[in-house]
């Protein structure tokens, strides 16, 4: 299958849904539109990673969820390698690690690389792990034989590829591999390619092994001038990874950086009396929108002080223009200029702990005004 000239990526992604769903070749889950395809002969695809040099050394490999990968996924831990997984959307991190029981079973196996295995049998990885991707797994709607890559549309492959970079995991010689069926492999107009997509080094159809012989090269890391606010709020590992480039001295501007998230209002310019404040409960603000630069702490010692909670912020670069109090709920909002600023604090806040407590930190959200059942909390005091 050949796409039509002057064609978009779109173009393209709709071409060969149309054309797989048309002809039978798509697979469980249907219909394949805007998903990664699985396809029948994606199994016997996925085996033909076994003839790659690349495979047979990797000692951890990351695989995406998709299910025409299922059967990499599985090669892998019969083979006994580390597996990483992203999480889905990436909005509880970048990695899981599938760690199968001990003694686990071929059924045992099989179950583990399916997704529900992925949320069953995993573990998260964090940004300090010492991780080394030594090959990176991914699904694809189409490709081209120059290695020329096209996904769903979402950008999460691109992006999970580029995170990697910054925290270390890959390098420019880290071979990228996909699986898809014979007709997703056509020709893309390179014009179509942008500096964030990822190109691929081999392709694996059930009939083919491709070597692309790709010397484009790959994302050298997060453009976050491609970044919204919106993604920085729903991924809390994209905002870790922010924080640290902004500490090494990169330009970390967002895409929107002067635009409020949705539903976002004016950030408060006073903190108001404790008659006038909103009713406080559980990270939540009762009766009102809640400004999107409005951070919530909580799980404060019993015996914490206000000075205590503003030094140990300071100490972290997340000083708030203003503090709502909440000490007997053993909490407090914090108040930033902005939503960026708001997830930057977020940010640098990760694992923060106050005496023997771990902190609960979070966006502050709105709260019905009938509030969650237990009664009403204790009435704020504004920090003076």
């Amino acid at each position: 299958m050949e796409p039509r000239a002057g064609v978009s990526k779109h173009d393209i992604r709709e071409q060969i849904w149309d054309y797989m769903e048309a002809r039978n070749l798509a697979d469980f889950p249907r219909p394949v539109h805007h998903r990664i395809p699985n396809f029948k002969g994606s199994y016997l695809a996925s085996q033909n990673i076994k003839d790659l040099e690349v495979f047979a050394r990797t000692q951890e490999v990351k695989v995406d969820p998709d299910k025409p990968l299922e059967g990499v996924r599985l090669l892998a831990l019969q083979s006994k390698k580390t597996l990483l997984v992203p999480t889905p959307r990436l909005r509880t991190g970048l990695f899981n690690k599938i760690t199968p029981p001990p003694g686990a079973t071929k059924d045992i196996l099989r179950k583990c690389a399916t997704s529900q295995g992925v949320r069953n049998y995993s573990t998260p990885v964090g940004l300090d792990s010492r991780v080394l991707v030594d090959l990176v797994v991914v699904g694809s709607v189409a490709v081209s034989e120059k290695g020329w890559r096209i996904g769903k549309g979402e950008g999460y492959a691109d992006l999970e590829y580029a995170m990697m970079v910054s925290m270390g995991a890959v390098s420019q010689g880290t071979p990228v591999v996909t699986i898809v069926h014979d007709c997703q492999v056509v020709d893309i107009p390179e014009t179509l390619l942008e500096d964030h997509d990822l190109t691929v080094d081999y392709i694996l159809t059930p009939t083919r092994v491709i070597t692309t012989g790709c010397e484009r090269p790959k994302p050298t890391g997060i453009v976050w001038s491609k970044i919204s606010c919106e993604m920085m709020g729903k991924m809390p590992v994209l905002r870790s990874l922010r924080c640290r480039e902004e500490q090494a001295g990169k330009d970390v501007t967002l895409r929107d950086k002067h635009r409020s998230l949705p539903g976002a209002r004016a950030t408060l310019s006073t903190v108001r009396s404790p008659r006038e404040l909103p009713s406080l409960e559980s990270g939540s603000l009762q009766g009102e929108h809640v400004p999107s630069s409005t951070v919530y702490v909580g799980n404060l010692p019993r015996d914490a002080r206000v000075s205590e909670l503003k030094r140990a912020l300071s100490a972290r670069g997340a000083a708030p223009s203003q503090l709502t109090w909440q000490g007997p709920q053993r909490g407090a909002f914090l108040h930033y200029r902005d939503p960026d600023e708001a997830w930057q604090a977020i940010s640098r806040l990760q694992g923060f702990c106050l005496g023997a407590n771990t902190a609960r930190v979070a966006l502050a959200r709105h709260q019905g005004a009938s509030g969650p059942a237990g009664g009403r909390a204790g009435e704020p005091h504004p920090d003076p």
